[in-house]
This record gives structure tokens, sequence and C-alpha cells, in this order.
């Protein structure tokens, strides 16, 4: 019994020598550092630069949109072009107007009788034809045969609308014409005082129109307006 455990031990002896001497040897230590295992080595990096996509497309830079320019007219073209346009803007045709602007037409050119397609569609309310010439640089000091501004007819007319788009232009709400009068003072002397007027007068006012400038007989608006009986414009002008 003794030697069968004896037999037994020894046998267990030899089979756990065998096992450890079939296990991987530790590697030899470098420098105090114990070597990498071949299956642990870092990837070598890789020398491909990566393809692009074909399917990527560059983006596309659109150039900025262009207006063009009026095209250049010989003299004679030119002044016809001009007669048509103040003629299109006499009959209010706005689509001719503006057809003729982009054709090469000068909204300041004048007529004969000194009228030019701003001036005309500022004294007679004719608004979007007034608009279109001052898209297209319509001068809006000049002066027609009277030496007075787009603005005087349109207040001596009662032309609310096309008074606030001149103001807003940049008309001289104190331009005095060839008879010694301003808008203000034409809009009380050569109309009825009724609405449109007092309307005007108040845009006027509002614009930084002096009511005290005097006309050829020395005459302030105020002083006019009480002279007329018109007791709304006599009003605002005190009020204001």
């Amino acid at each position: 019994m003794r030697n069968a455990r004896g037999l037994a031990l020894g046998a267990a002896i030899l089979v756990a020598g065998f096992v450890a001497g079939c296990a991987p040897a530790a590697a030899p230590r470098q420098n105090g550092t114990t070597a990498a295992s071949p299956l642990s080595s870092p990837a070598a990096p890789s020398s491909v630069s990566p393809v692009p996509s074909s399917s990527a497309v560059p983006p596309q830079i659109s150039a900025p949109s262009q207006i063009s320019a009026p095209p250049k007219l010989s003299p004679e073209a030119q002044m016809e072009t001009d007669r048509l346009l103040i003629l299109a803007a006499k009959a209010n045709d706005v689509a001719k107007v503006r057809e003729l602007i982009v054709a090469g037409g000068n909204v300041n050119a004048k007529d004969d009788i000194q009228d030019s397609a701003f001036l005309y569609a500022g004294a007679e309310g004719f608004n979007e034809v007034l608009q279109l010439t001052l898209d297209a640089g319509a001068d809006v000091r000049s002066i027609n045969r009277y030496g007075g501004t787009a603005l005087i007819p349109a207040s001596e007319h009662g032309h609310t609308d096309t008074v606030r788009i001149l103001i807003a232009a940049g008309v001289p709400v104190d331009h005095v014409n060839n008879l010694g009068w301003t808008a203000m003072q034409e809009a009380i002397l050569l109309n009825n005082g009724g609405p449109n007027q007092q309307d005007v007068v108040r845009q006027l006012l509002a614009a930084g129109a002096n009511p005290d400038i005097r006309d050829p007989q020395g005459r302030t608006a105020l002083q006019n307006a009480e002279r007329l009986g018109f007791t709304e414009i006599t009003a605002l002008i005190r009020s204001r």
C-alpha cells in the first residue's frame, strides 16, 4: 500500500515536470525591459494616400448676376429714343417707358418746351412712370420751363402720393421758381385749399419747408392761406 502511494506520487511529479518544460520561455530582458511578443508588434503605417471618392464633385460657384448697361446709341438714335421716351411718359405708357429706358433712353433729356420724362411724370402724378425715371437716375434738381422742380406743380395739383415720392427722393422743398413761388405757395395759391392741398402742405411742413418765404407780393404762405380763407391750412401752418 505504501509502495503504491509512492509510485503515484512519483508519477505526478514526472507529469508536472513534463508540462512545465512545454511552457514557452520568457523573452530575455533588454536594458531592463521585456521584449515585445512578435504577436503584439504594431502594424507599419500605410504609405498609400486615401483615394477621394469618384462621386465627390467640387462645389460650383456662380458668378454674380450682372445688370446689362443701356446700349451705346448713335447721336441720332439717342435723340429719337429720348423723344419717344418723353412721348411715352406724357401718355403715361408705363410699359413703353420701361422698354425705352432699357433701350438707352435718357430720363433727363428734355423736349422743346423743357419737359423731361421725369419732370412731366412728376407734374402730372404719373407715379409708376415717375418711379421708373427715378430708378433710372433722374436728376431730382432738374427744372422745367418755369424754373421749378417737379415738386412745385405736383404740389399745385394736389398729387399727394407724388409729393411723397418726390420728397423722399430728395427734391428741394424750398426751391423758388421763376414766378417767385415755392411748392407750398403754389399748393395754396393755385388750388382750392381742399383735403389734398391740406395733405400736401402737411407733408411739406413735415419735410422742413419754410412757410415764411414770401411771394413777389411780399406775402407768406400763412398770409395767403388766411387771405383766401383756407382755415385748415392756416391752422396747419400756425401749429407747425
